[in-house]
């Protein structure tokens, strides 16, 4: 793609947000930025993240990978583009309501969560700068919006969004690793995960690990899917209580 960049941004990001316009010869009719993305969504998908590259998205459309660099600049930049039409396929119009800063900010974290369940290769897409592509940005405008009202001053409101998105995300790639049914291979299989308490009261001692023993006795892994849930819940809400703090520190 050529042209003088009007924002800084690579060419494919100012397409994306439309303020760029778009390539109108090319070596293959119906060519398109949103093509090749979802080219690369599928691939993700289907194969894991490592199998997207340029030259096997170009195979999925059927084209040439240099005929690509007409729409994506480099791998980076469909990948960061990859996760924005993650991001667009989120429901956020029931987010940010009138029901008060915490319940917004626990509807925005689940519904990141949700995200990066259904699509998990997404986890793994390195992390190289702010956000700064169009569903990304709508995404923080809607966590933004359920700060209005309060008093925290507008560096504590993206403080308080990064906080919450590093958690989800944190969260969201652990839970995925200790997803029983994703464990199919390696040191710790499958048997081992499902039976994680018994495994631990044979390893050890009331009397070396007490404090372990006493969580053990409380069988607290009945459920394992639901168990993730809580403790997702868990966290976010001493977060929020700690957001509840801040924000109430401000209100004096």
């Amino acid at each position: 793609m050529s042209g003088e960049s009007e924002t800084g941004l690579p060419a494919s990001f100012e397409l994306a947000w439309g303020v760029r316009e778009r390539p109108t010869k090319g070596p293959r009719a119906g060519l398109s930025l949103e093509r090749v993305v979802r080219a690369g969504v599928t691939v993700a998908a289907e194969e894991g993240l490592a199998a997207v590259s340029m030259s096997r998205v170009a195979k999925v459309l059927g084209t040439s990978a240099m005929s690509l660099y007409r729409y994506v600049g480099s791998k980076d930049e469909l990948l960061a583009l990859m996760l924005d039409a993650v991001l667009g396929e989120v429901d956020i119009t029931t987010i940010a309501r009138d029901d008060g800063w915490r319940a917004g900010l626990e509807r925005w974290a689940w519904t990141e969560l949700a995200a990066y369940r259904k699509n998990l290769w997404v986890l793994q897409v390195p992390i190289k700068g702010p956000p700064v592509t169009p569903n990304s940005i709508t995404f923080l405008e809607q966590g933004l919006r359920c700060l209005t009202g309060t008093p925290l001053t507008p560096a504590e409101k993206m403080s308080v969004i990064l906080t919450l998105t590093s958690y989800t995300r944190a969260w969201a790639a652990m839970s995925s690793q200790l997803d029983a049914e994703s464990v199919t291979e390696g040191a710790v299989g499958v048997e081992v995960v499902a039976d994680y308490p018994r495994l631990l009261m044979k390893l050890t001692t009331p009397e070396r690990f007490p404090a372990l023993h006493e969580v053990l006795a409380a069988e607290p892994f009945v459920d394992e899917d639901e168990q993730l849930d809580d403790d997702f819940a868990f966290g976010l809400a001493r977060l929020m209580d700690g957001f509840g703090v801040l924000i109430a520190s401000r209100a004096v």
